[in-house]
């Protein structure tokens, strides 16, 4: 088994398109319509949807906003340096809603803390940018 894919709602979908394809650099695998049901699936990843997790983008054509609930978390995204994301994604205009730095109330068992910040797509969704584990070994 694996992880196939975790979907999100979306307000606008072609707002949604640019920041997780044009500023967080994804792919758009795929994009289905389904007017009979009124809504439109779009699939983003870094990788083929047959081989990695990727996030399904869902458009209800009447549903223009969405309430988070409180159960819902984040998502998650490793990435090699997230001081430098912070930057890059701030000067895009994306909201950094937790800056770079060491996580909080780290496990004393780990040599360094983590290194982790968040930032916000345009949704609201929370998404967590995760020092990569290769660059926490250099």
């Amino acid at each position: 088994m694996r992880i196939a894919h975790c979907m999100i709602r979306v307000g606008d979908l072609d707002r949604s398109l640019d920041f997780y394809v044009n500023i967080l650099g994804m792919k758009l695998l795929r994009r289905e319509e389904y007017p009979g049901g009124r809504f439109t699936l779009a699939f983003v990843g870094y990788d083929d949807i047959d081989r990695s997790c990727v996030i399904e983008l869902t458009y209800n054509w009447d549903t223009s906003l969405y309430s988070h609930g409180d159960s819902f978390g984040h998502l998650a995204f490793e990435v090699d340096d997230v001081f430098d994301q912070c930057s890059r994604l701030a000067a895009a205009g994306v909201k950094v809603v937790r800056p770079a730095g060491p996580m909080a109330h780290a496990s004393p068992d780990r040599e360094e803390p983590e290194i982790i910040a968040f930032v916000e797509d345009p949704d609201g969704y929370r998404i967590e940018l995760v020092q990569s584990c290769e660059e926490r070994r250099r």
